[in-house]
């Protein structure tokens, strides 16, 4: 169960590459890709893979996007929170 303290890091099972504002995200698996299961994400989602370091709490990563975008904290919160639910659904971040 994730909470507001939870410290998520990137998967080394997922290859990222930044084509202007945003990640395309490719899973791989013995040096194969799976092309099939490809993650793409915008401005938004890109700031916060960005700051999924292993370092940095769920609580600060909100109030980093709160900054950078100016929306309000409960937006801010609800945005990450499922976007990071979501990567967890797909393994994409680990604890």
């Amino acid at each position: 169960m994730m909470s507001l303290d939870s410290i998520y890091k990137r998967s080394p099972k997922i290859v990222a590459r930044k084509t202007g504002e945003e990640y395309i995200l490719v899973p791989v698996s013995n040096n194969i890709a799976d092309m099939k299961s490809v993650y793409t994400m915008n401005s938004t989602g890109a700031f916060i893979w960005e700051i999924l370091d292993g370092k940095t709490a769920v609580s600060e990563i909100i109030m980093l996007v709160q900054k950078e975008f100016e929306i309000d904290k409960k937006t801010a919160s609800d945005d990450v929170l499922s976007f990071i639910d979501e990567l967890k659904e797909f393994l994409i971040i680990t604890k």
